[in-house]
């Protein structure tokens, strides 16, 4: 292969690192738009994502109202009564919190021997599982590469170690690109 053809393969490879993550980042970023504005079936763009918006707002703010809160949590009563809904709405709620809410739950990395020579990467989402009558052990989130979902594994307390070094956002992203991300220690 001549040294143009090299150069060129060279540039062309380089310029596909660069323009495919931001084409496919613009894409997903376009499909979310288009369909949470297509929620509301309203012929302007945007309005309705600037209507959906406005209302959860404002459902947030009577949530915490002193008022309204008794009715919300008669609500969600009524709904915890119901026998799948109930699975369904309370997990969606819990995960939604753990991300969002006042109880944020994957904000502790940590490292966590496996055996010998192999240690994985996940968060503490419960550090006391005394309701299980297990003492020693701690509830990790290990979430996978290249994907939205994860594994639960409940671990001895004496394997896991805390990374307070770190962003949880950057082992977040280190996990979820399969190591391939830039870990930035805290200074």
């Amino acid at each position: 292969m001549s040294f143009t053809s090299k150069r060129f393969i060279t540039y062309f490879f380089r310029g596909l690192l660069f323009v495919v993550p931001l084409a496919l980042t613009i894409y997903v970023i376009v499909l979310i738009i288009n369909f949470l504005d297509g929620i509301l079936p309203i012929p302007v763009p945007g309005l309705g994502i600037l209507i959906m918006l406005m209302f959860i707002t404002f459902v947030g703010y009577l949530a915490g109202l002193f008022i309204t809160k008794p009715l919300f949590d008669i609500f969600e009563r009524w709904v915890f009564k119901i026998p799948l809904i109930n699975i369904l709405y309370t997990s969606i709620k819990d995960l939604m919190s753990a991300f969002v809410g006042d109880k944020k739950k994957f904000n502790i990395p940590v490292i966590v021997k496996l055996s010998e020579g192999m240690s994985r990467l996940g968060f503490i989402t419960q550090d006391n599982l005394l309701v299980l009558e297990e003492e020693e052990l701690v509830a990790i989130y290990f979430p996978h590469s290249y994907n939205f979902s994860g594994n639960l594994y409940l671990v001895p307390q004496k394997n896991v170690r805390v990374l307070n070094n770190v962003k949880s956002a950057d082992i977040m992203k280190f996990i979820v690109s399969g190591g391939v991300s830039h870990i930035n220690k805290l200074s």
